[in-house]
């Protein structure tokens, strides 16, 4: 397991998932980027600290991701439509065309890793969830997309499947992780997918990677790196 070197760009970073990725990356004291809709949110949540590492906008517009991944060498998406507001973009608009383009204006800019929050059950066309417009489907295809761009050689990417998010702190559960969206159901907290994602960056095993996550029984842990090796095992 080696160390990252690099700056992130985090996608999303004001959301409640998000605000948990800029936390774990301070823990292991990685360099970041913040992408976000409102600096003024961003402010109050990470401090003035932050305002040089803020570039603020929305992947609905190129030009402003392209600015926002000035200097990164890796991006961490934890962006989600919001699909219970009337009045937000659709899902096609952000979590499948919105990602997509993130995705590929980053690898246009020399990213080489790429990191996304998905969701569980997105295989499952027939899923509650997807009655709000398709989202489990649209995040598929987004997926698929991320999969194509960075499977290249020299690029990677690891994508996430967490369960049902709750908000309780991290590397306080055991974990399951699986792949082929075998997992019907389950839950996880919010601060433990960002934690999967932070070290994702870092460690071997979550290269090119589709997992899902979910957690179990509770049980204190100094890491989550060896639920990796249980995919691969």
């Amino acid at each position: 397991m080696t160390a990252f070197n690099g700056t992130v760009l985090v996608a999303g970073a004001t959301g409640r998932t998000g605000e948990w990725v800029v936390k774990r990356l301070q823990a292991h004291k990685i360099d970041f980027h913040l992408f976000v809709r409102s600096g003024e949110k961003a402010l109050r949540l990470f401090g003035p600290e932050v305002i040089d590492k803020l570039t603020i906008g929305s992947v609905e517009h190129a030009e402003e991701i392209r600015a926002a991944l000035h200097n990164s060498t890796a991006v961490i998406s934890a962006i989600g439509g919001n699909v219970t507001d009337p009045a937000a973009p659709p899902p096609a608009a952000i979590d499948r065309d919105g990602i997509i383009r993130l995705a590929t204006i980053a690898k246009e800019e020399g990213v080489k890793q790429f990191i996304l929050v998905s969701s569980l059950s997105v295989t499952k066309p027939d899923h509650p969830l997807n009655a709000y417009g398709q989202v489990l489907t649209m995040k598929l295809e987004a997926e698929n997309e991320i999969r194509r761009l960075f499977s290249e050689p020299g690029y990677s990417y690891t994508i996430l499947r967490p369960g049902g998010l709750l908000d309780g702190p991290p590397l306080q559960h055991n974990m399951q992780f699986d792949t082929g969206d075998r997992i019907t159901t389950g839950v996880i907290q919010r601060s433990d997918v960002a934690e999967a994602a932070v070290i994702s960056l870092f460690t071997p095993e979550a290269r090119n990677l589709t997992f899902e996550l979910i957690q179990k029984e509770e049980a204190p842990l100094s890491s989550l790196v060896p639920f990796f090796a249980e995919i691969h095992s």
